[in-house]
């Protein structure tokens, strides 16, 4: 498997597939292998804590489902904990998270929290952001791959407990910069938990869930929205769309940024990633672009077959370039109007597909980069 690399970053948004039909609590079965719907609301140690309530079937709902597919091929790696947790958050339109309104609707999230080891000592840990297909196959295949090297994993559904199951034919059902908001809520209910060490919190995230990744990255955001006092030690997005300019977008944090995306994608486009790294890079910032030539869009779920798969009704914006103006609108380059999705740039039936040999080296190429950035023993 050839890689190209750029000395910067770039990002995006938005888990963009179609996936097979959902068993009960939001299960999906895959041609690999069977998927293990867990769902467990049992209390923390430190259950008095304001920032990690455990989950009530009163309090969440449907959200208490906190369900976890595991689809093979995966490390299998053992947990020696798994808890679900509570994240306080809200749900803002794109126009009122870029103004820094704090008066949206109040949801309560869940967050999956594995922990791989017995102990008191305090773990490294990595926040995974689901696309706009939900918690899928790749996300735990994720969390398992990083349990089996000591890091725990704090993984966020955003959609459950806002009625959601999926964004891919509707992407305005949610705005598409809500889960930057969700992810620094995770970081604060996460940080104060007593086995993670909260200096060495990093975010990673799957197209939607690698825009949040990608862009929460920005200083502007994290002043407006970020808890005070903790910071991600580090940003993964995997095949996030970059088609939008933001105020300011090159402040971003002096942390490193690593993004990874298939040179055959034709849901979100690599080439307005390439420029993006190139001015991040120009900027003096810590960010790295890799592409694989032959991976198309969400490369690394094995729920999907491998090669083109076709999503006839998921919506993308390939053909779409946007711009950030004052007041917090979005605007369409080509019309100078104010964005929508049934702008005509807006298209569907891109294609979605598993690539085996792009998805083993991304994972051997994260695993390398933590065991350096965050010092694993």
């Amino acid at each position: 498997m050839k890689r190209r690399e750029f000395i910067t970053l770039v990002g995006g948004a938005a888990s963009y597939f179609m996936p097979p039909p959902p068993l009960p609590f939001g299960g999906m079965q895959s041609e690999r292998g069977k998927c293990l719907i867990i769902v467990t609301n049992r209390p923390s140690a430190h259950e008095g804590s304001a920032m990690s309530i455990y989950l009530r079937v009163a309090m969440f709902g449907t959200a208490c489902l906190g369900f976890i597919c595991l689809c093979a091929p995966t490390s299998k790696a053992q947990v020696a904990r798994t808890e679900l947790h509570a994240i306080p958050t809200q749900t803002l339109s794109d126009r009122d998270f870029l103004t820094g309104e704090t008066n949206g609707t109040s949801v309560t999230i869940a967050g999956s929290l594995r922990i791989p080891s017995l102990g008191t000592d305090r773990l490294p840990a990595v926040i995974l952001v689901h696309g706009s297909g939900g918690v899928g196959g790749n996300v735990d295949r994720w969390s398992q791959e990083l349990n089996g090297i000591g890091l725990a994993t704090f993984t966020i559904d955003s959609f459950t407990a806002r009625g959601l199951q999926s964004t891919s034919a509707n992407q305005a059902l949610l705005g598409r910069l809500n889960m930057i908001l969700d992810s620094y809520r995770a970081l604060a209910v996460l940080s104060t938990h007593p086995r993670i060490d909260p200096a060495k919190i990093v975010l990673m995230g799957f197209s939607r869930g690698g825009q949040a990744t990608l862009y929460a990255s920005l200083n502007r955001f994290q002043r407006m929205y970020g808890p005070e006092g903790t910071t991600f030690a580090a940003y993964l997005p995997f095949y996030t769309p970059c088609f939008t300019t933001y105020i300011d977008d090159a402040d971003v944090s002096d942390k490193p940024i690593r993004l990874f995306h298939g040179a055959a994608d034709d849901y979100v486009p690599v080439a307005p990633c390439r420029a993006y790294v190139e001015r991040l890079r120009k900027a003096g910032k810590d960010v790295t672009l890799t592409e694989f030539p032959d991976a198309h869009h969400a490369f690394d779920n094995p729920v999907i077959k491998e090669g083109p798969q076709p999503a006839p009704q998921a919506q993308t914006t390939r053909r779409c370039t946007l711009k950030e103006e004052p007041a917090g609108t979005i605007i369409n380059a080509a019309t100078k109007q104010p964005f929508t999705m049934e702008d005509p740039c807006v298209e569907r039936g891109p294609h979605v597909g598993y690539n085996a040999s792009a998805t083993a080296v991304s994972t051997q190429a994260v695993k390398e980069f933590l065991r350096v950035t965050l010092k694993l023993n």
